[in-house]
């Protein structure tokens, strides 16, 4: 919105207040973040990032695997990037505090633990779980001083963006992830604020654990259902933010796309403790335009009826032609992975790492492509492959791995029998 790069932008608190005062003129949010990049913490705990142009950085090396928890930096607010965005965050609050409610977003236990041990994790969890619970506590504790840093600079909500846990089962969540970001959320709540969890990925079967936690409000992509999110969400007394479609409905669709999904949202949530929101952060290039007819639904009973009078049925939207590679007369093995984008989605981030770390052991045998459904070509390709979800890694052609992130073992068996079917 006000042409520079997310690079620029993400490492200077007069751009991001004047990136958020854009926001606020164009689309009249109830609340905002400050910004949406969970690798302020990673950046100041030792991980070295790569930075892109479009999207926050991507961690790229994990200290964890060369050091122990003791010899990690003690994290301090003061480090890294976080004086820029606690200086946007104040300068906010003395202009927009009593108007509306501003966000600051933490990396969560889980996803910090990942970004400092890399895929590593999920084998701990299984194979030395004294150790995942450490790193876990640790990663909580820098939680806790994160969030502090936020209320204690003006943040109304602290939110907790723990997109990995959506990589877990139920049981890994409860005995991983609850004692860690009950902490959290037990502190926010002692320095007088209020918190949000949210995961992104197919959280659906951790939903019913994460209302369990000690949040305020749970908030969801699209990968799940909302009326699940609402039933939950009621029966635990929490409220529940959710879940506009970010690819084909405000970055690839129209200004009518755009109304339709705000209203099916709205008319699955309700008014009693429904938060609309987008599934996750807003691609670089979602027009303007989208997210203001948004906002029109929202703030305007009489277009709301219009919308629902006029747009009777949501035209099908054009999508890029896309041609499959014939896997089955090819000799070598092709891994499709559709993700969200790397470059921006954890999960999606972890689960291309994982794809090539163990295609690198087949050499030209295995071809690994990333199919960004942030684009017309990457969404075409996933409706084609019959993909659901994201992140998801397909063989040959077919589904694998749904959201979930196979550990290094399995997913070199699975393409060692597909190389070995090529060769027979």
């Amino acid at each position: 919105m006000i042409g520079v790069s997310a690079e620029e932008y993400l490492r200077s608190a007069t751009l991001i207040e004047q990136g958020l005062t854009k926001a606020l003129e164009l689309y009249r949010p109830d609340g905002m973040p400050i910004a949406f990049d969970l690798q302020l913490e990673a950046e100041v705990l030792g991980c070295e990032l790569r930075w892109a142009t479009e999207t926050p950085p991507a961690v790229v090396s994990h200290p964890l695997t060369q050091r122990g928890i003791d010899d990690l930096p003690h994290f301090d607010a003061s480090q890294g990037r976080f004086p820029i965005v606690l200086d946007a965050l104040h300068a906010m609050k003395a202009r927009v505090g009593d108007e509306i409610g501003l966000y600051g977003l933490i990396t969560g236990p889980f996803t910090l633990a990942l970004h400092l041990l890399g895929n590593e994790v999920f084998l701990k969890l299984r194979r030395d779980p004294e150790f995942a619970s450490r790193v876990l506590e640790y990663c909580a504790g820098v939680g806790k001083l994160a969030a502090e840093a936020y209320l204690d600079n003006g943040a109304d909500i602290i939110a907790v963006v723990d997109p990995m846990t959506s990589q877990i089962s139920p049981k890994h969540f409860v005995e991983f992830v609850d004692p860690h970001v009950n902490a959290v959320f037990d502190h926010v709540r002692q320095k007088g604020g209020l918190s949000s969890m949210f995961v992104c990925g197919d959280a659906t079967r951790n939903l019913e654990c994460m209302c369990r936690t000690h949040c305020d409000n749970i908030s969801i992509d699209e990968n799940v259902p909302l009326e699940l999110a609402k039933e939950l969400g009621e029966k635990y007394n929490r409220s529940f933010g959710g879940n506009l479609k970010l690819t084909s409905a405000l970055l690839l669709g129209n200004e009518d796309d755009a109304k339709l999904e705000a209203l099916r949202c709205m008319e699955i949530g309700g008014t009693n403790g429904f938060v609309l929101a987008p599934g996750c952060d807003l691609p670089y290039a979602t027009p303007e335009e989208n997210l203001k007819a948004v906002a029109l639904m929202v703030h305007d009973e009489y277009q709301r009826h219009v919308a629902n009078t006029t747009l009777h049925a949501r035209a099908a939207m054009h999508v890029a032609e896309v041609e499959l590679p014939d896997y089955a007369g090819q000799p070598r093995v092709f891994i499709d992975v559709v993700t969200l984008d790397s470059a921006s989605c954890a999960p999606c981030q972890y689960m291309m790492t994982a794809a090539e770390d163990a295609a690198r052991q087949f050499g030209e045998q295995v071809v690994v492509t990333e199919h960004k459904i942030s684009t017309r070509e990457g969404l075409a390709f996933m409706l084609k492959l019959g993909v659901q979800n994201v992140p998801t890694i397909c063989i040959d052609g077919q589904p694998r791995y749904i959201s979930i992130i196979p550990d290094a073992d399995t997913l070199v068996a699975t393409i060692a029998d597909a190389v070995a079917r090529k060769n027979a």
